[in-house]
């Protein structure tokens, strides 16, 4: 059995973004993907989301998006009214064929009336950062898929969110591309500052990525762990080989029954 030391629920402060409480989702075959879980993110935070296939992980990011209603419990955003400006990323990049790499990333913008001129000036800009200038006129077919992951990240952030929601988006990358994916997403958090709530089946890039780790029981999903790190940034890979590195995967291994 997982070793699991459940946090109270988060105190009600206008300094969290978001705050979930109580929150449990039932589906209508009496299904329960998630029960009672409480937990606040701050402003500009990196959390990542860590848990067994089938605890309710992506239920929680849909809720948090407003894609599915939860059965009780809520999901707030103290200070303000309705939603912040929300970014999803899926662990499939989901690019539309018959568009551009710049058509898909100004999409967004397109469907909001902004101008085509000032749509694509934001868009290269952040295809640049982004590491992918030179490719703006690319089709999806003609990218690998860690470049095809970075155009679904950027068609994320040119919507400026102030939440980026990201469902395992390096899940269907190799190894290597994933570790990369992983400093390129980290470099491009630091720029925007935005806050990220990641779900990752690993635990290794978890702690790597992260300030905070949650880790879910199986189903129905509840708060098992609320892990800060506290290693410095930048990071490098060099921490994984340090004995701080080590206990927190074993506190991580513990919470998931390892």
């Amino acid at each position: 059995m997982p070793a699991c030391d459940p946090p109270d629920a988060p105190t009600g402060t206008a300094t969290a973004l978001m705050e979930v409480r109580s929150l449990s989702v039932t589906f209508p075959d009496d299904l329960h993907a998630l029960r009672s879980l409480s937990f606040a993110l701050q402003p500009r935070s990196f959390v990542c989301v860590l848990g067994p296939s089938g605890s309710g992980k992506s239920t929680l990011l849909r809720v948090i998006a407003g894609l599915l209603q939860p059965t009780s419990g809520e999901v707030r955003f103290p200070g303000r009214e309705g939603r912040p400006r929300i970014g999803y990323v899926f662990q499939n990049a989901n690019l539309m064929p018959w568009r551009t790499v710049v058509e898909n990333v100004t999409l967004p913008l397109e469907l909001k009336g902004v101008p085509a001129d000032e749509a694509r000036y934001r868009a290269r800009d952040l295809i640049r950062l982004a590491g992918l200038e030179g490719f703006e006129n690319s089709w999806p077919r003609d990218l690998s898929g860690g470049m095809a992951q970075r155009v679904a990240i950027v068609r994320a952030l040119i919507q400026d969110p102030e939440l980026l929601l990201l469902d395992e988006p390096f899940g269907a990358l190799d190894a290597l591309t994933r570790e990369r994916m992983g400093h390129e997403l980290l470099r491009l958090w630091q720029l925007q500052q935005t806050t990220v709530l990641m779900v990752t089946h690993s635990i290794s890039e978890a702690l790597l990525l992260a300030d905070r780790v949650l880790v879910l029981t199986p189903r129905p999903g509840r708060l098992c762990l609320d892990l800060p790190v506290a290693f410095p940034r930048p990071r490098s890979e060099a921490i994984v080989y340090t004995p701080e590195f080590g206990e927190l995967v074993r506190k991580v291994k513990a919470a998931l029954g390892l």
